[in-house]
């Protein structure tokens, strides 16, 4: 059988790679510890003889004569750990009743049995390496479909953008073509709706001056009790509401004021001078409390009057009478005219808007008004496809300039939302030269209540889906996002390339 032949051979290749060392030192430092040599401090402080190593008291500066003792305070002892990973631990730790190295050689002379776990812990993390590996994978296939997606999202981009620009061009045309159209329709439009405001102006002035002089004709007759054609001071003082300074009366030199400072007035300078003075507080004969005649529209708003009954009810004993002669009234069927009731306020003001309402346009003018109307929507219109495109412009050229890392596999995450509420905007790449793209930096967010604005890092680790894992405050208004994203990914190393334990 070859198997006791292959025992002497592995034997012997086992001896040959152990290599022969002090305690608590590692193979690569092992050539600074000859035997048969003095040692010199690795800081080259001092040399001391080589039996003065690991005997328990701190000689070198540096501690690195006494690499498995606690001696010296600043000393590293090193853990081989075969099956897992070697580590340093501070030399402090070395015999003191804890277990810090899994392959427990630094409780090798402390009583304190240690169990060697590192062969259970290497199993454990070469399965979670093995995982991280598989995730790697397959984020990285994933981020080799992102790259093309976005080199191809890329160039219909930039075809769109061409496209755009393109049409931008004869739109631009077409938008001052329209514009000057718009204003061609527009000016005749103006003159003609100004003709037609010129002439319903011109129509309420003469119906209103109508109205005046209609008034003022009714009132000169009122006045002229003796009808000899002229308004007298006497015949105008009979009108007590017409009092000047209040007294209650009207004086005679208040009447002569009145009447243009003469004696009397004919109907033509009634109604020239005297009519406009009296006009406000004037109230015909034998109706002391009815409202004054009507006036022609003003601008403003009419102050509403009370209409009152043109007659006066008839007295409470007649009334009663009436009512004990009723029964012997019953050949009579006459009725007594019915007045028709007096308009009130509201009735009133109802005509007077009707009045000022400007009646419709003529054919001819409101022809103008829709054309002009059509060509300003036309010029609208086409003046907000420019808008639209130019923001389509200008969002695709942004898009475009941006830096979405060295092949774009971060393209995806253009303005997509990862469940972080924030107002920060775009600062930079901020990773470390040889991983640039590990991190990014938002700034310039809202302000802190007495602080500074508001800042967001975003670091970016492997995964093959893209999620937010954590969001924290490290410092006050500067916020840390962990982001999984198979854009991160990089491409798995070769297997033969890992780090090997020591021996």
């Amino acid at each position: 059988m070859l198997l006791p032949l292959l025992l002497p051979v592995l034997s012997a290749l086992a001896s040959a790679v152990e290599v022969k060392r002090p305690r608590g030192v590692s193979l690569t430092n092992h050539h600074f510890y000859e035997e048969s040599k003095p040692f010199t401090c690795l800081d080259g402080s001092s040399t001391i003889a080589f039996d003065w190593v690991n005997d328990d008291y701190c000689d070198c500066q540096d501690g690195s004569d006494e690499p498995g003792t606690s001696a010296c305070p600043n000393g590293r002892f090193h853990c081989t750990n075969a099956g897992y990973r070697p580590q340093y631990i501070p030399s402090s730790r070395v015999n003191d009743g804890v277990c810090d190295c899994c392959d427990a050689t630094d409780e090798y002379n402390s009583g304190f049995v240690c169990e060697n776990t590192c062969k259970e812990m290497g199993r454990k993390e070469r399965e979670a390496l093995a995982q991280m590996a598989e995730v790697a994978r397959e984020g990285f296939q994933l981020k080799q479909v992102l790259i093309e997606e976005a080199s191809k999202g890329r160039e219909d981009k930039q075809r769109t953008l061409a496209e755009l620009q393109e049409g931008k061009k004869s739109l631009e045309e077409q938008v001052e073509t329209l514009k000057s159209g718009k204003e061609a329709a527009e000016k005749p439009e103006k003159e003609a709706k100004e003709i037609h405001q010129k002439n319903w102006e011109e129509q309420k002035a003469a119906e209103k001056a109508a109205r005046e002089q209609a008034r003022a004709s009714e009132a000169f007759q009122d006045l002229d009790d003796d009808g000899d054609g002229l308004v007298s001071v006497a015949e105008l003082q009979t009108h007590a509401e017409l009092d000047v300074d209040g007294d209650g009366t009207l004086s005679e030199t208040e009447a002569q004021t009145l009447l243009g400072n003469a004696l009397q007035a004919d109907a033509s300078s009634f109604q020239d001078t005297v009519w406009a003075a009296i006009k406000e507080n004037y109230k015909p004969e034998g109706l002391p409390d009815a409202v004054p005649l009507p006036e022609a529209p003003r601008e403003e708003a009419p102050e509403p009057q009370p209409d009152l009954p043109l007659e006066q009810p008839a007295p409470e004993d007649d009334y009663d009478d009436e009512e004990e002669e009723e029964g012997d009234d019953d050949e009579s069927n006459e009725e007594e005219p019915k007045v028709p009731p007096p308009k009130q306020p509201s009735d009133k003001a109802a005509e007077e808007d009707e009045e000022e309402k400007m009646p419709p346009y003529d054919e001819a003018t409101q022809a103008l008004i829709d054309a002009a109307q059509k060509a300003r929507e036309q010029f609208e219109e086409a003046e907000k496809s420019l808008k639209e495109m130019e923001d389509s412009i200008r969002s695709l050229e942004k898009e475009i300039s941006f830096d979405f890392g060295p092949q774009g596999e971060f393209a995806y995450l253009y303005s997509q939302c990862y469940e972080l509420a924030t107002n920060d905007t775009w600062g930079s790449w901020a990773g470390p030269d040889e991983n640039k793209f590990s991190l990014m930096k938002y700034e310039h967010g809202t302000g802190c209540w007495q602080g500074p604005n508001r800042s967001t890092t975003v670091k970016l680790t492997c995964g093959k889906e893209t999620v937010v894992t954590s969001t924290t405050e490290p410092s006050r208004c500067e916020y840390l996002m962990e982001l999984v994203t198979p854009a991160a990914c990089q491409e798995p190393r070769d297997p033969g390339a890992a780090d090997h334990d020591e021996l």
